[in-house]
């Protein structure tokens, strides 16, 4: 697995907006309303206060991670994993690479929200994230179904991450 990691989203190489999108695609349901546009992924990533890492294996693009810094806090934004790399342990990659560069921009605790439901929680749960609050009806399905979003906090500046 190859990982490319940006620390300044004006660092993206030619096309791997294409890449970041292509796993969008393949990774969320529309069912749940949790993918992002290419607008929005593409300002996002005009933020100078953003980064994203891309993972690809032999060429083709596996996953990605989407974070921001407010002051001293990060905010990982989406994480994604195309289900035929699933289980082969990219999106634990991902996150941990998330947390330290968090951790090497002073972040002192990573957040994140996560559809109730979603099998990922499984992941930053076994990653130490601590449930800290519900988004009642925060996403917005394709048919209109409503879910809820947890909302999880990870302290940084502990001696393991």
């Amino acid at each position: 697995m190859t990982m490319v990691a940006h620390p300044y989203p004006d660092c993206l190489a030619k096309g791997e907006l294409d890449d970041l999108m292509t796993i969008m695609e393949d990774s969320f349901e529309p069912r749940f309303g949790e993918g992002w546009s290419r607008s929005q992924c593409s300002g996002m990533l005009g933020d100078r206060n953003s980064w994203v890492s891309i993972t690809s294996e032999e060429g083709e693009p596996t996953g990605f991670a989407l974070s921001r810094m407010i002051v001293d806090e990060a905010e990982l934004l989406l994480i994604a994993v195309r289900p035929a790399y699933r289980g082969k342990g990219i999106g634990a990659g991902l996150l941990q690479q998330v947390c330290e560069t968090a951790a090497a921009k002073g972040a002192k605790r990573l957040h994140l929200e996560v559809r109730d439901g979603n099998a990922a929680a499984n992941l930053y749960q076994a990653s130490g994230f601590q449930t800290i609050g519900r988004r009642k009806n925060y996403y917005r399905g394709g048919n209109g179904e409503r879910f809820d979003a947890i909302t999880l906090s990870l302290q940084l500046d502990r001696e393991t991450v």
